[in-house]
């Protein structure tokens, strides 16, 4: 698909990259390291006489900037109360900063290994971890962040997908017809779930998330903070099948619980969220198709066979769905 050009981060250039960090009085020594992120650009940026720094810069209308600095406020908060966070460095009293037309944030480098999570110390540690940061997150609530729903998460990324033909023709109709009835399922496991607590969540909670060393596991982003049931934070660092997810589910759990109380109700919804998120990230490929970095990183996303096997990942959903909620 043609895209238009050029692409907003077109203009970011390694001279606008020095050019915002030295805007809040670093002097660079004017090496630049891309970081792992395609939603945000990030970059690890040399200082002289000083330990680099991290920047990031926000995909421009991505996010209003009262969300963004819901994000860096949650993230404040966390840190105040010693939990393991990056928080956005404060200058003049503001975390959120103006180069030429981007937003943008500085932050400390911290380092860590992504946690393998293959032991009950490990699990109970992050569940420790999580338990920790939600007792926080349910302090506040979010005004301007984003909620967790069907319709965003599965309605309209299905329909965005449908309607702008990037499901193959051979394929269109068993994807309608597959994604309806999930989306009924999933309809039908919230309302079992109708009644429970939504709190300010991580949001993107998968092991590719957390930083691991030998003081244990911290976050070095809050980018997809977001209202929603606490499962969501904890669906996601789990693996297997159900009698392997059960059991790594409820170690996590007994971390957890030392900290915040977790509502079982919310297990009917762990299959449905990895649904919703399956659909989504689809749809948030095929949205960010415009940005050249985008196809050269998911070259596949155009085959065939990533539909194809898409779909068949669905149709293990619906029986994954049917089978009901973990037993702990």
């Amino acid at each position: 698909m043609p895209r238009p050009d050029p692409h907003p981060y077109d203009r970011l250039t390694p001279d606008a990259i020095i050019a915002a960090v030295e805007s809040l009085g670093h002097i660079s020594d004017r090496r630049i390291l891309a970081l792992n992120s395609y939603e945000n650009r990030v970059y690890q940026v040399g200082i002289e006489d000083g330990s680099p720094i991290i920047v990031k810069f926000y995909r421009p209308g991505r996010w209003t900037t009262e969300a963004i600095h819901e994000e860096h406020g949650f993230a404040l908060e966390l840190a105040a109360a010693e939990i393991p966070v990056v928080p956005p460095q404060v200058r003049d009293g503001k975390t959120l900063f103006t180069y030429e037309s981007f937003r943008f944030a500085l932050f400390e480098r911290r380092g860590g290994r992504w946690p393998e999570l293959g032991s009950r110390t490990e699990r109970e540690w992050m569940g420790r971890f999580l338990g920790r940061m939600h007792m926080v997150a349910r302090r506040q609530r979010f005004r301007h962040r984003g909620r967790i729903n069907i319709q965003t998460l599965g309605i309209d990324s299905r329909n965005y997908l449908l309607d702008q033909n990037w499901i193959p023709p051979h394929l269109e109709s068993a994807y309608d017809s597959l994604t309806n009835d999930l989306l009924d399922h999933i309809e039908n496991a919230f309302e079992d779930a109708r009644g429970m607590a939504e709190i300010r969540l991580h949001g993107d909670c998968h092991r590719g998330n957390v930083l691991w060393t030998d003081e244990g596991p911290h976050f070095v982003d809050l980018d997809d903070c977001i209202t929603g049931p606490a499962i969501q934070d904890l669906w996601m660092l789990i693996a297997g099948n159900r009698a392997e997810m059960s059991e790594q589910l409820a170690q996590l759990l007994e971390g957890y619980a030392h900290f915040a109380n977790f509502d079982t109700r919310e297990l009917v919804l762990v299959e449905s969220l990895r649904t919703l998120r399956m659909i989504h990230y689809s749809a948030w490929l095929a949205r960010r198709w415009t940005d050249p970095a985008f196809p050269q990183a998911f070259p596949w996303f155009q085959e065939p066979r990533y539909w194809e096997t898409h779909v068949l990942q669905l149709r293990e959903q619906l029986d994954a769905i049917a089978e009901g909620p973990l037993a702990l």
